[in-house]
């Protein structure tokens, strides 16, 4: 499957799939054929994320992809072109699927502390369900995001989650238990950092340190401390005023033979 071009006999059965397709257009009854022509496209995408994230993008054929999706390479083809545009149509569905599924969360809305706390797990456990994620994204890093880049749906991919962490900062900051100078894209980086890099470095780290970073019971643990530095860095200061009326007396502390 080559990158930037289509088969030998593509362009020729390209042009009589798109005829056959406006044939069958002006008929009556062509519904069913509506539905059976997504249900494929459905199955190639779903083919070919799997093919992808486990050859990468150099290594991905297309008769694997069209043998999975129970179709043939050309309708690969037909429907997505080349590989370039089959790759970034992978990418798109699964960026889309995280922002559906980001979409669908019920936080608490009443303390943003919790909601935070709340969206951290779902980010990291999100990525540890889903670890062809994971490798699509080392993939089209590979490729300086050349993929993504072209991408018309870049912004809908990404502004949900910016608008979910923005107005959970602004009702944190009104709230007074989160700092008003956060800026939501150095968040949501580090939030992501801290979930992603030990999933997808979990090979090398495990064989390094010696132990499993992502059995079940570590991931816990680590989480918690990640969590732990999430709400620090989040977290409102008091001021010093109130951090001196707040802080027990020395002499208070003596009388009670408790340790400073």
């Amino acid at each position: 499957m080559s990158a930037s071009r289509r088969t030998p006999s593509a362009g020729a059965a390209l042009r009589a799939d798109r005829a056959s397709a406006r044939a069958r257009a002006r008929a009556p009854g062509t519904a069913p054929k509506r539905r059976d022509a997504e249900a494929t496209r459905e199955r190639i995408l779903k083919a070919a994320s799997a093919e992808f994230a486990r050859h990468g993008f150099a290594g991905a054929r297309g008769e694997r992809i069209a043998q999975r999706a129970r179709s043939s390479e050309r309708m690969v083809y037909y429907y997505y072109g080349s590989k370039d545009a089959l790759f970034r149509a992978v990418l798109e569905r699964a960026y889309a699927r995280l922002r559906d599924a980001e979409r669908d969360l019920r936080l608490d809305a009443d303390d943003p502390a919790n909601a935070l706390a709340q969206f951290c797990r779902f980010v990291w456990r999100y990525y540890l369900e889903h670890p062809e994620f994971i490798s699509l994204l080392n993939t089209e890093n590979l490729y300086a995001a050349r993929h993504l880049r072209r991408s018309a749906q870049l912004g809908e991919l990404v502004s949900p989650v910016a608008q979910l962490l923005s107005r959970m900062l602004a009702d944190g900051a009104a709230k007074g238990v989160f700092r008003d100078d956060i800026d939501v894209i150095e968040l949501y980086v580090a939030i992501a950092s801290l979930g992603y890099f030990c999933l997808s470095n979990r090979h090398t780290l495990s064989a390094v340190l010696g132990r499993d970073v992502a059995e079940a019971q570590a991931l816990e643990r680590y989480w918690d401390a990640a969590l732990r530095m999430i709400a620090g860095y989040v977290r409102r200061e008091p001021t010093t005023d109130t951090a001196r009326r707040a802080a027990p007396a020395p002499e208070a502390l003596r009388c009670t033979g408790r340790p400073y």
